[in-house]
């Protein structure tokens, strides 16, 4: 293995071969900073550039792509309560409360470190145990997705904040908005209401960027300019110790293996990953209500999943040829173009183009720590444009970003609307993030519930029976419980309080 690795490196480190990643991972940062473009997108573009080449300089091409297009993300996600990929939703929880506080630079140095370690760790893991990992993931049916996803659901429970009632409510939200347009398995129109336009679904990143932008740019423009964020540039922090790196060891670790099993499973991806990696180090804080305000805890579990997710989701790719997401299918294309067949036997017949798509994606993550910390003090000094001349620019972005992904002009009206009603969301206190979980994993639980019950001919006795899936629902049942009993117990402390106060002033 190691002089196959070898190899892969020897057949990487030429002039062009390194030329070829780099412009990859700039490119790929680009289209992930930008709110709209992402690494999907990126790929498509390049995918046909690719076709004249080599297969190793093409493979090498396109994982600067993946690599930087996950991890450019973070930049607006921190700066402008943007995420700019599904996979840094949970980014803007608390980088972009940092960066309010003058701790932009902290932030980014937390994000960037985060994830080329959790890149790092998820491409050792692809490395050393792809194989049998691959063949674990294959033994996943539809009863036991369907409990991964109600266990991924329950999680609700940890991203609600003080109001269980409301997050629930914003989840079942997100999952009747998720059931607009085609049904799964035999794509009948539900609620369309006679448009032909909502045949289609309300698609994923008009949904995200109008929650979590417009929303932000309504309340900012409802506030006085005094109000607006104004930040020192000389007091911005960028230090941050070898301590208070190390102390984030566990919560990396932790965020990090979420990030490669759930990359493992097809279909659900980094855009899930970021939140459940969160809400778990939410729920093992000593401290779960600092999150939100502004804690680096949040930002490293997001940031160290999302990109974690990477070597995951590439691992039923080359292992058994099976696509987790739409950037590994648009790589099992680029394989396939290149005259290579994915699945048990490209080790075998392909090992040196294989190995050298593993040294590709390690150069790639060490070039996408160096230019983000290039980048990063030009990257801050965004904050010191005024927020008169920065929003509408943001605003272009994200109906550029809306239209670009299908260019359906359905798309930009879908923007405002979930932009105005994250807006409404926020006045009255509800949650947007169990929105989002819900809208993301509606469709994942609804078409592996059917296809459960087709392969059982309508008997739901599988879905308990199944040792994987019975598993997940007791971890289900035993999180809800938790949050629960968590939150009589908070209550009850707090009457206690104020009990004792109130007694004490008479």
């Amino acid at each position: 293995m190691i002089d196959l690795l070898l190899s892969g490196f020897a057949s990487i480190l030429t002039l062009k071969g390194v030329l070829l990643i780099m412009g990859g991972v700039i490119l790929g940062l680009i289209f992930g900073s930008i709110p709209g473009l992402t690494a999907t997108m990126a790929i498509a573009i390049c995918l046909p550039i690719t076709f004249g080449m080599h297969p190793i300089d093409g493979m090498a091409l396109l994982m600067g792509l993946y690599i930087g297009g996950v991890s450019g993300g973070l930049i607006p996600a921190i700066l402008l309560k943007l995420p700019g990929t599904p996979s840094s939703i949970a980014t803007t929880f608390d980088g972009y409360p940092m960066a309010r506080k003058g701790e932009a630079g902290k932030a980014f140095n937390f994000a960037i470190v985060a994830s080329f370690m959790g890149g790092l760790l998820s491409i050792l893991v692809l490395i050393l145990i792809a194989p049998p990992l691959g063949k674990v993931a294959l033994q996943f049916g539809p009863f036991e997705y369907f409990a991964i996803i109600i266990f991924a659901l329950s999680l609700i429970s940890s991203l609600s904040g003080d109001s269980l009632p409301k997050g629930m409510m914003a989840g079942l939200l997100g999952i009747g908005f998720a059931m607009v347009g085609s049904a799964p398995i035999d794509a009948f129109p539900r609620f369309t209401f006679g448009m032909s336009s909502l045949n289609a679904g309300f698609s994923l990143l008009p949904v995200l960027i109008g929650l979590f932008a417009i929303s932000e740019i309504l309340i900012n423009a409802e506030k006085k300019v005094k109000d607006n964020l104004r930040v020192n540039m000389k007091k911005i922090s960028y230090k941050v110790s070898l301590k208070e790196y190390l102390s984030q060891g566990w919560n990396w670790l932790r965020s990090s293996l979420i990030g490669i099993g759930i990359g493992i499973l097809p279909g659900i991806g980094g855009g899930t990953s970021n939140l459940v990696a969160y809400a778990a180090a939410k729920n093992s804080s000593k401290n779960p209500e600092k999150f939100g305000t502004g804690v680096p805890d949040g930002v490293v579990a997001s940031e160290s999943s999302n990109n974690a997710a990477i070597g995951g989701a590439l691992v039923p790719l080359i292992s058994l040829g099976i696509p987790g997401d739409t950037v590994t299918a648009l790589l099992l294309g680029g394989l396939v173009l290149h005259g290579l067949q994915p699945g048990p036997l490209l080790i075998q017949n392909n090992g040196d183009i294989v190995y050298a798509i593993f040294a590709a994606l390690l150069v790639a993550n060490l070039f996408m720590i160096l230019f983000l910390f290039l980048g990063m003090r030009g990257f801050v000094k965004m904050l010191s444009i005024p927020q008169n001349i920065l929003m509408p620019v943001i605003l272009g972005l994200c109906v550029v970003g809306a239209y670009g992904e299908n260019g359906r002009v359905f798309d930009i009206g879908a923007l405002f609307f979930f932009g105005l009603l994250g807006y409404l969301m926020v006045k009255y206190g509800f949650p947007l993030t169990p929105l989002v979980l819900g809208f993301i994993l509606g469709p994942l639980l609804e078409t592996n519930l059917r296809r459960g019950l087709m392969l059982s001919q309508g008997d739901f006795m599988p879905f308990l029976t199944s040792p994987i899936a019975a598993a997940f629902l007791i971890f289900t049942f035993a999180s809800v419980g938790l949050k629960i009993y968590s939150n009589w117990k908070k209550k009850r402390s707090n009457s206690t309080q104020s009990f004792d106060v109130l007694k004490g002033e008479h």
